[in-house]
């Protein structure tokens, strides 16, 4: 599975978050990764991959509230909780491979926080999600 792969499995079980309870939400993310099937030749994902996944989105999800204030600052007139799930879900996934995710560069993050946004989001959403990730570069 490519990181983009990845990136966009952690992303939908993470959108997930504010529809359901904590309890509830893990119980759905772990439907999600079982529910995932075969595709374009690629094998099912494997129990590893999905421990992977999962503790991604569960780390996430523990930095969720310091992400979301780091959001809010940055994010002049807006706050997390006055912005579309989708572009509030992108903002947190990609802030957090920024700051926390030695791996992804900060430029790499911010790209394709912008490319979830442009699948996702509604029109404005790539340039809303870029301006809020430049804002947060260090």
């Amino acid at each position: 599975m490519t990181r983009r792969e990845s990136r966009e499995h952690v992303f939908k079980m993470l959108f997930r978050r504010d529809f359901f309870l904590e309890e509830e939400w893990k119980e759905q993310a772990e439907r999600y990764l079982d529910s995932l099937k075969p595709h374009d030749g690629q094998p099912a994902l494997g129990d590893e991959e999905k421990k992977t996944l999962m503790d991604k989105a569960l780390a996430v999800c523990e930095k969720a509230a310091e992400l979301d204030d780091r959001i809010d600052a940055a994010a002049e007139g807006w706050k997390t909780k006055r912005m579309g799930k989708v572009d509030v879900t992108v903002l947190r996934l990609a802030l957090y491979e920024m700051e926390y995710d030695d791996d992804i560069p900060t430029k790499v993050a911010i790209n394709e926080a912008v490319e979830l946004a442009r699948k996702f989001g509604g029109d404005e959403s790539p340039g809303f999600v870029n301006g809020i990730l430049a804002r947060l570069v260090d």
